[in-house]
């Protein structure tokens, strides 16, 4: 099935079934994510589905679709935006296209650790971010953790920007990816995560940049020998939902839907952290090398990359991370 057919068919399949019901119907919504049933999202999905229930006295229900089944991310964002899916979760990285305020979270070192950014995410300034999604015809629920992605090589120690010179390093679709790449010194490539495997196995790229539960899940630990802890993103995932479908909502169904992404909100990132601890346990037992470097040089070389935001929407969204950083 062609993608265009895919999409077409998947619309035709739910347009009509998110249905915000009358005064006695039940309210039906529908949330799809490209993850595995073992994924901390998808366990805080059912969560947040179990939560509405509850709130709502069984009023409203949520219907999870995982393992791409409705489609890649990108397919899923542009159903959201047509009103023929209610729910999904997707990277911050991937919706730049759609929201390109989003890509100060793509900026490497703008967060100092964990506490840091959860309390930027919570803050006013992440629920300005969340805002911005509205001119795309989606509205921000919320975010799920999803750690900091760092190098991972297939024979090439890495302590300092100067081992990723001329490099061959696989990253997501994401143009603001791509020059965080090329400020190491390395020469990014992008490439879909489900042909990553047989690129590194095949040597079409030499490393890939990642959080510690995906090169485990995904398998990559069995060809890459080293991972590096250098900690260069933090890219959240955003709940997202359709503006027309919420538009749809009474203002109490509404409140029960915040309280239930509040609740898995919590739960997600208990799980993530389990999860993140698991994975780094695992690949170590399978004879993959930790390194931990010095983060300086990597903080130094993005420097420019920084500065060169100045000016704009994404560059005020930055100083306002930093400072609250500094305070």
């Amino acid at each position: 099935m062609t993608l265009l057919r895919k999409f077409l068919f998947i619309t035709a399949l739910l347009t009509g079934l998110n249905a915000c019901g009358g005064n006695n119907e039940k309210v039906v919504l529908r949330m799809g994510h490209t993850l595995d049933t073992e994924h901390s999202v998808h366990k805080a999905m059912l969560h947040l589905a179990e939560r509405l229930a509850l709130y709502s006295d069984g009023q409203m229900e949520m219907l999870i679709y995982p393992s791409a089944q409705l489609g890649s991310e990108r397919e899923m964002v542009e159903l959201l935006q047509i009103g023929s899916l209610a729910m999904t979760k997707v990277s911050a990285a991937a919706i730049e296209g759609f929201v390109p305020e989003m890509k100060v979270y793509s900026l490497p070192y703008i967060f100092t650790d964990r506490e840091h950014r959860w309390d930027v995410l919570q803050s006013s300034i992440g629920q300005a971010l969340l805002k911005e999604t509205e001119a795309a015809h989606l509205v921000g629920l919320g975010y799920y953790d999803s750690g900091s992605r760092s190098f991972y090589m297939t024979d090439t120690e890495v302590h300092t920007p100067k081992d990723l010179i001329s490099k061959k390093i696989r990253v997501m679709e994401s143009q603001t990816a791509v020059k965080m790449i090329n400020a190491f010194g390395g020469a990014a490539t992008p490439i879909s995560f489900g042909e990553l495997y047989a690129a590194l196995q095949q040597g079409v790229v030499d490393g890939a940049e990642n959080n510690p539960p995906s090169f485990y899940l995904s398998r990559h630990y069995e060809i890459c020998r080293y991972y590096i802890l250098d900690e260069h993103t933090s890219v959240p995932d955003v709940v997202l939902a359709s503006k027309h479908i919420m538009e749809g909502l009474t203002a109490q169904q509404r409140a029960w839907l915040d309280a239930a992404v509040a609740d898995s909100v919590e739960l997600q990132k208990t799980l993530w952290l389990e999860a993140e601890q698991h994975a780094l346990s695992e690949v170590k037992a399978a004879g993959v090398e930790i390194i931990y470097p010095d983060k300086a040089p990597f903080v130094d070389a993005v420097t420019e990359f920084h500065a060169s935001f100045k000016g704009t929407k994404v560059g005020v969204y930055l100083e306002q991370i930093i400072n609250m950083k500094r305070g």
